[in-house]
């Protein structure tokens, strides 16, 4: 394959044959990117935002708006910058095939997968068959890219494929005419908005972009129709976030914003980090002293892989960071349209960028840079594509030695992470005790149970498809000194017999304190904790314990 990608087209080759060549080639990355992503589905468990648009879905309901028609109540807003797209997308499916970590992680893979296709054609309209190639196969190997579309918990996937189906169509539109394009481009870019309000770092940055590296071009199409479909399009397709912002003073804009410069120095550590690859390292998976008693691989890809591992050292980062910087140093040997189109990729990234880094509670998360991708695998292609056509006989093989090595550094972190998730499991908040939990609560008897921490709701709400009596109970506890209110409603939680009561273990917790606070208060009231289970995950790590109280026995003095 790596010869006949980096081979300039000869006169004896059609053009018609070398499309249909790069378009298997392309499908092969596809293919590639959809199996790495589907061995990775099993082995880790649900984490809370994973699993956060199941509120939109199952009781108990805990979406921010809806609306009312009939019987029917609508999911619009989960919070006032998440809208209810992936509620409406997951209601079908789960009522199809139930609900369980394969339905919940394979429709975003695919997802990944259209976008993965999308920017083929994306790419390939805007610099050409060769620089396609070579960003769709650098894209099919990021392990960030593949992570965080397969465990969709920022959620991401479905901000990429609108972003770049977007983008698409208005090139599209740009090129061959069809005002459908121009509106289904524009409508594509306002559903973006409604998903999640945080493409607005991209959706400007694509603006200024454009003002500043194509201002001939646009000014060239605008007619007062096309402004007027434009503007329709983006508004019908953020409709939901519109409806939702009228009626609430726009909570979406008011709320979102809060400037805080003092971490753009970590911020840009966890760019690199995403770049780079091992940025949930740690993090999503365990690590070998986060794990007392590490599995074996077991069958023939586990053995096969945990070798890979061995053999090149356990690698956790790849060269694209390498390559984007090997792409910049190569722009004077890029000319025309390859240069602006470099130059809107560019100005996109850093102003989406600049944008997350000065907001506070933003950007210093893998779960918001990796929002900038695949304009990364953008300006790579189109560098290595256009400076290879002007490097001489020499300049076509070096680059295509460059990609080459990339591929396979990147293939071998996404190997990293599948050896890890297998040896190690998930880490704290991925960790597949929650499987083993909500088995046990399916059969548990409990008029009410109660969850004592973040993260436990959304797992079980979804997997036992809003079947379980589920509520939060760490609200009256969260204050230093509960107040009496806090106090009533305490007791009268404990009071209940049939109540059980879920905590993380001690080391594991999210919000540590909460429980030892509930029991020295119920202590207060002449109640006694009662451990009714303790969950271990499949590497023997407690991370649940499912208890009751109980009335103490008063001793009488004679």
């Amino acid at each position: 394959m790596l010869p006949s990608l980096f081979r300039q087209s000869k006169k004896s080759v059609s053009p018609h044959s070398s499309g249909r060549r790069n378009t298997c080639y392309a499908l092969i990355a596809c293919s590639f990117f959809f199996l790495a992503g589907f061995t990775l589905i099993p082995h880790i468990g649900i984490e809370g935002d994973e699993a956060l648009f199941a509120a939109g879905i199952y009781q108990p309901r805990a979406e921010l708006y809806t609306l009312h028609i009939g019987h029917s109540h609508v999911p619009i807003m989960l919070m006032s910058y998440l809208g209810a797209l992936k509620s409406w997308i997951y209601r079908p499916i789960f009522n199809a095939f139930g609900a369980g970590p394969i339905t919940l992680r394979a429709p975003m893979l695919l997802v990944g997968v259209a976008s993965l296709w999308l920017f083929f054609l994306l790419v390939r309209r805007v610099a050409g068959e060769f620089a396609a190639l070579i960003g769709c196969a650098l894209l099919s190997v990021d392990s960030m890219y593949l992570v965080t579309v397969c465990f969709d918990w920022g959620p991401v996937a479905l901000q990429h494929l609108l972003l770049v189906g977007g983008m698409l169509l208005l090139i599209r539109f740009y090129q061959q005419g069809g005002e459908p394009a121009l509106f289904g481009g524009f409508f594509l870019l306002g559903l973006a908005l409604w998903d999640k309000a945080l493409a607005v770092w991209m959706l400007s940055g694509m603006g200024i972009a454009g003002i500043l590296t194509l201002r001939r071009q646009i000014l060239g199409t605008i007619t007062l129709r096309r402004a007027a479909i434009s503007a329709v399009a983006f508004v019908l397709g953020s409709m939901p976030l519109v409806v939702y912002n009228a009626g609430n003073h726009w909570a979406t804009f008011r709320g979102t914003f809060h400037r805080d410069t003092s971490q753009i120095a970590g911020k840009a550590l966890f760019l690199k980090n995403t770049a780079g690859g091992p940025g949930l390292f740690g993090w999503m998976t365990s690590t070998d002293w986060q794990t007392p008693a590490p599995h074996q691989p077991h069958g023939a890809l586990e053995t096969v892989s945990a070798g890979i591992s061995a053999l090149f050292g356990q690698p956790r980062h790849h060269l694209l960071l390498y390559g984007f910087a090997l792409a910049l140093l190569l722009t004077p040997w890029v000319r025309g349209n390859a240069l602006r189109v470099m130059a809107f990729s560019l100005i996109t990234m850093a102003v989406a960028w600049v944008q997350m880094a000065i907001t506070a509670n933003t950007g210093a998360s893998v779960h918001h840079t990796i929002l900038l991708w695949p304009l990364p695998e953008l300006v790579i292609a189109v560098s290595f594509a256009s400076a290879s056509r002007r490097l001489g006989r020499a300049g076509i093989p070096a680059l295509g030695a460059v990609v080459a090595v990339m591929l396979v550094s990147g293939a071998l972190v996404i190997n990293e992470y599948y050896t890890n998730m297998v040896r190690y499991g998930g880490a704290w908040a991925w960790n597949n005790a929650i499987y083993m939990l909500s088995d046990y609560l399916k059969s548990a008897p409990a008029n009410n149970i109660i969850l004592m921490d973040w993260g436990i709701m959304e797992p079980l709400q979804l997997l036992s498809r809003g079947k379980l009596p589920l509520g939060m109970g760490d609200g009256p506890v969260s204050d230093p000194v509960p107040s009496p209110d806090d106090r009533e409603l305490v007791k009268r939680m404990i009071s209940e017999p049939a109540n059980l009561f879920i905590a993380h273990r001690k080391g594991f917790e999210f919000f540590p304190g909460r429980g030892p606070k509930l029991a020295q208060l119920a202590e207060e009231f002449g109640y006694r904790r009662e451990m009714v289970r303790i969950v271990s995950d499949d590497w023997g790590r407690e991370f649940f314990e499912v208890y009751r109280f109980s009335k103490q026995a008063t001793v009488s003095v004679h």
